[in-house]
């Protein structure tokens, strides 16, 4: 027997080799993975069977993905958590306030604000006081980051009664502290009306954002897609209740992380709310050149009223809208059905009003 305790060469090469080890390695190894669970999805690497497994061949593949559900409610808390609401407006306190949200309405209608202090929108209006903002289709580039302020100026300054009314109280709740609000706006909603997601743009505006309900109660939604034509909303990550009268107060997460907005479902009967922030010292402005010889802003003629009177059905976002288009293909089908009964052969109908329908040009408008 040689030094290394071997007698045969054959068995000291084959102990050398550890192709053998190897292989009852890998038999070992895959007998536990037929043996193991799989969660399979569409995405995520293949298994033998040719089927998508969702996690990778690890340690890893003992943990679960997260319930979406509870991944949602986990949101909806972290939302919470950035939402402060007080009571602060009595019932009458309520009915003075509206009373000068009325008398906004009447001077602009008159046309008794500068150009920039009202902004129309269907079943919408907004008016802008101490600061205003461009926003929407107003921006020259679209897109979170491309909002500015408009010159100085170039809005109202805040009315009096906002800061005797509003803003006194809320300094002395200590909801916010004394020369915080700069800019004041009072959205006025008719039945139907909204404002899509959004965040306030926080390089326009510091944190915490006031607002203040006004005339019934609705509901300020977070997390929500919109899509349109017809109009259509998800279901949000929070939907958080707001009463006549309270003050609701966003920071941290719901201000800056997620979006929230008005649904049209939610404006059941007309609603005003007043809007106070603060704006940041750095924040940009439209560009103006300056004048050789300046003068105060001037009056602008009244503004011919844009107002949409018709009150809209609240439930309209879940169903779809009739178009224009849909009403004449209706009447176009309606005339055809006649024809048809006299026709032997459908099929040929078909063909027909296939043709006639392919070279028509039908104006549609909307709604």
């Amino acid at each position: 027997m040689s030094a290394s305790g071997f007698s045969d060469l054959r068995e000291k090469l084959k102990s050398m080799t550890p192709r053998d080890n190897y292989k009852n390695r890998v038999a070992d190894k895959d007998e536990s993975y037929k043996n193991r669970k799989v969660k399979v999805t569409d995405g995520g690497s293949r298994n033998g069977n040719g089927r998508k497994r969702k996690h990778r061949d690890s340690s890893e593949d003992e943990v679960e993905h997260s319930d979406p559900v509870e991944s949602r409610e986990q949101e909806a808390r972290r939302v919470q958590s950035g939402i402060v609401q007080v009571e602060v407006f009595s019932k009458e306190d309520c009915d003075v306030i509206e009373g000068k949200i009325n008398e906004v309405v009447a001077n602009g209608e008159a046309g008794l604000y500068r150009e920039h202090t009202v902004d129309r929108a269907p079943l919408r209006n907004k008016y802008f006081f101490g600061e205003g903002y461009t926003y929407g289709a107003q921006l020259e580039k679209r897109g979170p980051g491309q909002e500015r302020l408009y010159p100085k100026g170039e809005v109202d300054d805040i009315p009096s009664w906002v800061h005797d009314l509003v803003i006194t109280k809320l300094v002395a709740s200590g909801v916010v502290p004394e020369g915080f609000v700069n800019s004041a706006v009072i959205n006025d909603y008719q039945p139907g009306g909204c404002i899509v997601s959004h965040v306030d743009p926080l390089h326009i505006f510091a944190r915490p954002i006031v607002s203040v309900s006004f005339f019934s109660d609705s509901a300020l939604c977070f997390g929500c897609r919109f899509q349109f034509k017809p109009i259509r909303v998800s279901e949000p990550v929070l939907e958080l209740p707001v009463r006549r009268g309270s003050v609701t107060v966003l920071s941290g997460y719901a201000a800056d992380d997620i979006t929230h907005c008005i649904r049209p479902q939610d404006i059941k009967e007309r609603r005003a709310v007043i809007i106070l922030r603060k704006t940041r010292p750095d924040a940009p402005r439209v560009d103006q050149s300056p004048s050789p010889n300046p003068s105060p802003p001037e009056r602008h003629a009244p503004l011919k009223a844009k107002r949409s009177h018709r009150r809209a059905d609240p439930d309209a976002a879940h169903r779809p809208r009739v178009l224009e288009m849909d009403k004449e293909e209706n009447r176009h089908s309606s005339s055809s059905s006649r024809l048809h009964r006299r026709s032997s052969s459908s099929e040929n109908y078909w063909r027909r009003s296939q043709d006639g329908d392919g070279s028509r040009k039908v104006k549609m408008r909307r709604h």
